[in-house]
């Protein structure tokens, strides 16, 4: 997809309140000597931005906006390193709000449903992203945030939830309480908006019939504005996104070039109307790929695939590089497994080890089960994994993201 000349205007006014603020991206737009575009050849002289000049610019470095316009910040969710702190002007969150408000009436979502939200509040844009776009849209808000299954699932069955937003890792754990708990005939959602993970198409199957509901794919980061950016609709063929407040490109990731639509790639992002903190050409380091020509949906917004994956997913065990897409791919085949895997990586006796964990689903015969597994996997990714059938529920379960690969090797 290449950049419109109306998206073009719309970097030109960005680019110049950075140069103005002089942020970090400013200062280099200087050192490039830029300070404007003309055309979608310009564009692609713009230089990127990664995660690791935000982290520099800690704590109010990227504010571009004057100080007493900025009405809020959020703070990237990741565990590790300097944390990453967004402005926001009003404008910002109002944009916010009316992106996700779409994103909601995308999946059939009105002013008449009760949408419950378990994601978290606080710093993290999460909690607060579902609720400013379910208050613009009229609906019934449920401001649950995570944790307390009890509570949630009390709520759920009083309040008579018809939307649940949630991790899909928090979807599948709600899914299996209420079937323990046999109340699956008071519960009355009929939507789930998932987003903040990755998850499988089995996964997405278990959910989706063990809470006999519609699931609709959510997109977002904190570095731009939050879930909200972008959203499956009912023909589940990719998430369409809002090219009016934000720019996509895909590249590949070790040239950095743009890779023609259709191919897989990283996904970059260029905000369009952002005050608080605009970004050009940011790297997510999230792998998808642009899904050509328009949906069958009508939508005229263009659309990425599902996330596949990240870069910084990749794993180098024995010499090969692995993701766990690929492993993911293979566990989907088999029916006698759950959608829950752990992937452990150890190093012991001068050697790499990946052992993976698999949850069954009935009464089977494990050692065949497991060698005809490892089997399969051993053909995606060249070498033989060991395999560890557990029963159903023991793997963790998590409320927010499950950790899937753990790598013991630097511990």
């Amino acid at each position: 997809m290449q950049i419109s000349e109306k998206q073009i205007e719309l970097v030109n006014g960005r680019i110049k309140a950075l140069i103005e603020s002089e942020s970090f991206y400013g200062k280099r737009l200087k050192e490039y000597g830029i300070d404007h575009i003309e055309t979608a050849e310009d564009f692609l002289k713009l230089p990127f931005s990664e995660k690791n000049d935000l982290r520099e610019a800690y704590p109010l470095g990227l504010m571009t906006a004057p100080e007493e316009e900025i009405v809020r910040i959020h703070s990237s969710s990741g565990t590790t390193g300097t944390p990453v702190i967004i402005p926001y002007t009003a404008k910002d969150v109002d944009d916010w709000a009316v992106m996700f408000s779409r994103c909601y009436e995308t999946a059939g979502i009105t002013n008449k449903d009760r949408i419950q939200i378990t994601p978290g509040y606080g710093l993290w844009t999460a909690g607060i992203g579902f609720q400013n776009g379910a208050e613009k849209l009229g609906a019934m808000v449920i401001p649950m945030g995570p944790g307390n299954t009890d509570k949630q699932l009390q709520m759920m069955q009083d309040m008579k939830s018809t939307v649940i937003c949630a991790t899909s890792s928090y979807a599948l754990l709600l899914a299996e309480e209420i079937q323990k708990r046999g109340i699956g005939d008071k519960i009355k959602l009929k939507k789930g908006v998932i987003g903040s993970e990755r998850w499988s198409q089995k996964m997405r199957d278990r959910i989706s019939s063990e809470l006999g509901i519609e699931l609709y794919d959510i997109y977002g980061l904190t570095e731009i504005y939050g879930p909200g950016i972008g959203i499956s609709c009912e023909k589940e063929s990719g998430m369409h996104y809002w090219d009016d407040y934000i720019y996509i490109e895909i590249i590949d990731p070790v040239t950095g070039k743009n890779v023609p639509d259709g191919e897989i790639g990283e996904i970059v992002i260029t905000t369009l109307v952002k005050e608080g903190a605009p970004l050009i050409r940011y790297r997510t380091h999230d792998l998808s790929r642009i899904i050509p020509g328009q949906c069958s949906c009508g939508r005229s917004y263009p659309r990425i695939d599902v996330i596949m994956g990240r870069t910084d997913d990749m794993m180098k065990i024995k010499g090969v590089n692995v993701f766990p897409s690929q492993i993911e791919e293979v566990l989907g085949t088999f029916e006698e497994i759950s959608s829950e895997y752990q992937i452990r990586i150890s190093h012991l006796e001068g050697k790499d080890t990946m052992r993976i964990y698999v949850e069954s689903t009935g009464d089977y015969d494990w050692n065949a089960l497991s060698k005809h597994i490892a089997e399969k996997v051993k053909s995606k990714i060249g070498f033989t994994p060991i395999i560890k059938i557990v029963e159903i529920g023991v793997l963790p379960r998590s409320m927010k993201k499950t950790a899937r690969v753990i790598d013991e090797r630097y511990d």
